[in-house]
């Protein structure tokens, strides 16, 4: 039995015993971690040097790949290192500033989902109000309250997880630290605070989530009604990477969060968190350019003249008199 103000550091769940399958682990988180980098960095890029792209739906996008960044960077750098390194610890402090991290980014990005779904609905139900309701000024508001509003709900999760005495041990059966797996090590019956905290969390990112269904049935019903093919065509094109994310977001997080006690085993848990923390920040890019045009084209335009384009730029002696070097120009 161990105190929490005795506890230095804590265990992460390791992937694999042997060396071969740690170093497997390793290059094979190091390949998505490159992946989700270059996805996510390529659309922010592209976002901001297309001015055809500063658009609300793009502006949200970008938000959504800074999101997936830091989601995906709180938790594979330091999987990797301990495969690499052959090692399962974490610092007391590394810990909690990885279970605030992660929480941040998660709500945060849900958050961010349903106000590009609130952006989609004004776009389809409501096109002749869409400049009036997503202004440059209410775009940039929304992004703002999507970030800052989580801020606080992270710190109290973290403070309150943290302040709890720890009693079984510090072995942390998950890759990263979560909230669920360090409420395991509590020993006191102050931890209902914190699963109160995780009721009231379920319920708001339910309301979350039953904001995002009611939007797409109103878009679905504006969709079906609109007389021509190529217009429906387009519609959907616009929703269905947000739907498509969201779905692989939710579903994920759902049956991690929810499932039944009776099916919960230590090598399942692994599986289930790489689908939700790992996976959706690194497949993400691919789902919003696989049936977007313009991000396809902004993306194409980013290689041409930004990576594959080289200028030559003149080398002039330091020491020529300044109007030689203007004619050299």
């Amino acid at each position: 039995m161990s105190n929490s103000s005795s506890i230095t550091e804590f265990f992460l769940l390791a992937f694999a015993d042997t060396r071969e399958l740690q170093l497997l682990h390793f290059w094979l988180f190091l390949a998505i971690y490159l992946a989700a980098l270059l996805g996510n960095g390529l659309i922010i890029t592209a976002i901001a040097c297309d001015h055809r792209l500063h658009t609300p739906m793009y502006f949200f996008l970008l938000n959504l790949s800074v999101l997936d960044l830091g989601s995906i960077s709180t938790t594979v750098p330091k999987s990797m290192a301990n495969s690499l390194w052959n090692t399962r610890a974490i610092a007391y402090t590394g810990c909690a500033a990885q279970l605030f991290l992660l929480a941040f980014f998660i709500s945060a990005e849900l958050c961010l989902l349903t106000v590009m779904a609130y952006d989609r609905y004004v776009a389809i139900c409501k096109p002749l109000h869409y400049g009036t309701l997503l202004g440059s000024r209410a775009c940039v508001h929304m992004a703002a309250a999507a970030w800052g509003s989580v801020f606080p709900y992270a710190v109290l999760h973290t403070a309150n997880t943290f302040s709890l005495p720890l009693c079984h041990g510090n072995a942390v059966d998950q890759f990263f630290c979560e909230i669920p797996q360090i409420l395991k090590l509590s020993c006191s019956d102050t931890y209902l605070r914190e699963v109160g905290l995780l009721i009231l969390s379920s319920l708001l990112a339910f309301g979350c989530f039953v904001f995002i269904v009611v939007s797409y049935v109103q878009i679905f019903r504006a969709v079906l009604r609109i007389p021509s093919e190529q217009g429906r065509h387009k519609a959907f094109s616009m929703c269905l990477p947000h739907l498509a994310v969201v779905s692989l977001f939710v579903s994920t997080a759902m049956f991690a969060y929810l499932k039944p006690p009776s099916i919960s085993s230590p090598s399942l848990d692994l599986v289930v968190a790489v689908l939700y923390s790992v996976v959706p920040p690194a497949v993400n890019p691919l789902i919003y350019s696989m049936r977007n045009q313009e991000m396809k084209d902004a993306v194409w335009k980013l290689f041409n003249y930004k990576l594959l384009h080289v200028k030559k730029v003149p080398i002039v002696p330091l020491g020529l008199p300044r109007y030689l070097r203007n004619n050299l120009d």
